[in-house]
């Protein structure tokens, strides 16, 4: 193949958005990105929600973008984004209200209420998934519980990339990675759980059909062609539409050795699998199946990652305080190590109104010295990952009786040398970093394979080995690293609550 193809990939997350141009020569890949946007919550009086309809504008930004450069026509456009959040569709395709963010406190309590309708492992075993408020489950039980009238008046649930395809194509589908993400899907059966739709009260009706990735479900619309004045339209393809499946397809050489773990916003760690694991013991240590791009299981654990830090910047740049990532990197790279540590994934941190304070008070609860700097807090931080990482891997390892040798990270968090180094120090394994746009190039190349371009998603992987660059750091040993990871489980131990279990997003 001479000339290039280009494949478009929408790429959907929690704090951003960007259309990305994947050209494909017949030998590599290579990434540009057309469009990048902001994305976030929209508070409206009590609710917290996702304005699509912005979002569906930046995309046509996007292709109006890639139409100015001259690219000329892609050969498919897919749609990968966060998991769990949905959008509710009348018998006349039109959106009911605005869809909820994950975040939103309507979920509040309804774990513990729904407790005596199913137990949190019958359900684990009936899903493959982990139990958490934000899940598509609990906020559709919500609802039921409120009497909801968009819920009485719904005709389809589309997810988030559900959606964004329909608005493209036309056609209303449910992709399988995502689909796995909502709590009401069996991995096992490959169908919606009609016994979890049922005891929570909701109407089968509203599911749509689930695809595989790599399905083509349609054309651009006329509609859409006409108004962004395209001469040609294109393949709508169903790729591996979950952000973390996306970004897992493009990690090449995943071996049974090599555990998985995309750090953004959400750290996400787990492996490749054949089969659901749905263990007592993987229901315990907080671990959640999610589909594969392949069709097949990642088992994987959630937690919250640099959101953290985020929240941080923040709050700092709110009181005045401008610090940018790269420094706050360097201040926690000089800061003393091993001084105080938190559970990321504890309650406190999930959404506090000053994210530097809770922290403080957690360590402040745990009998910890409290970081007050912003090198003490990221230094903080960062190592409370790294341990939270070495925890999983050892799980990991229990769960499916293998060896993990290497731990390949990708996102966003790629880019944090100092946190990449810390966790190979942490947990004693090589770590690989890259590519930063995982979810993006797994995106295009589930089109490519879906539009015969490349025969095979293993092929594909070998693709992008040639295609990206990554960066390998090997454990420093004799550093005082196990001694502070006793220090970290014992500081954690202080508070961790019985019942708290990692959870799903």
């Amino acid at each position: 193949m001479s000339a290039s193809v280009s494949f478009l990939a929408v790429d959907l997350g929690a704090s951003s958005g960007r259309l990305m141009d994947c050209r494909w020569d017949g030998d590599r890949f290579d990434l540009h990105e057309i469009h990048r946007f902001p994305n976030a919550g929209v508070r409206f009086g009590s609710d917290l929600h996702w304005d699509v309809l912005r979002i569906w504008t930046e995309i046509q930004n996007g292709l109006l973008k890639h139409k100015s450069l001259q690219n000329g026509t892609p050969v498919g456009i897919g749609v990968d984004t966060w998991g769990v959040d949905y959008c509710l569709l009348d018998d006349r395709d039109r959106m009911l209200g605005n869809p909820f963010h994950y975040r939103d406190a309507r979920t509040s309590g309804m774990p513990d209420m729904l407790k005596s309708v199913i137990s949190g492992y019958d359900l684990f075993r009936a899903t493959g998934a982990q139990t958490m408020e934000i899940n598509t489950s609990f906020q559709l039980a919500s609802m039921v519980a409120q009497r909801d009238g968009q819920l009485q008046n719904a005709h389809t649930l589309l997810m988030i990339p559900d959606l964004f395809q329909f608005l493209l194509s036309g056609e209303k589908r449910a992709e399988y990675t995502e689909a796995t993400t909502t709590q009401l899907y069996n991995l096992r059966g490959q169908c919606w759980s009609q016994e979890v739709v049922v005891k929570f009260g909701l109407p089968p009706h509203i599911f749509p059909e689930v695809v595989m990735p790599g399905k083509i479900i349609g054309k651009l619309l006329p509609s859409v062609q006409s108004d962004l004045g395209l001469a040609h339209d294109f393949p709508c393809i169903a790729v591996a539409s979950h952000d973390t499946a996306s970004a897992v397809a493009a990690i090449p050489e995943l071996d049974a050795g090599s555990a998985f773990l995309s750090s953004g916003t959400w750290s996400l760690m787990g492996v490749a699998a054949d089969e659901p694991n749905l263990s007592y013991e993987a229901f315990r240590g907080g671990f959640t199946n999610e589909g594969s791009a392949d069709g097949r299981v990642l088992l994987l654990k959630n937690m919250t990652g640099l959101w953290i830090l985020q929240e941080c910047v923040r709050i700092w740049e709110a009181a005045g305080k401008q610090i940018s990532w790269t420094e706050m990197e360097e201040a926690g790279f000089k800061a003393t190590p091993f001084r105080s540590f938190i559970d990321p994934s504890a309650s406190e941190f999930q959404s506090p109104a000053d994210m530097a304070t809770a922290i403080g008070n957690y360590c402040a609860q745990s009998r910890q010295r409290i970081p007050e700097t912003v090198g003490e807090i990221a230094r903080c931080v960062f190592e409370s990952l790294s341990f939270a990482y070495r925890e999983v891997a050892e799980d990991l390892e229990q769960l499916t009786d293998r060896r993990l040798t290497t731990i390949r990270i990708v996102g966003g968090g790629c880019l944090n040398r100092s946190l990449c180094q810390m966790t190979a120090d942490a947990s004693g394994r090589r770590v690989i970093a890259g590519p930063v746009e995982a979810a993006a190039l797994g995106n295009a190349m589930v089109q490519a394979v879906a539009t015969g371009h490349i025969s095979s998603l293993s092929d594909g992987q070998a693709v992008l080995k040639k295609s990206i660059q990554s960066q390998t750091y090997l454990p420093v040993s004799g550093q005082g690293w196990q001694a502070a990871f006793e220090k970290y489980k014992s500081a954690i131990a202080r508070v961790r609550r019985p019942e708290q279990v990692s959870s799903q997003a």
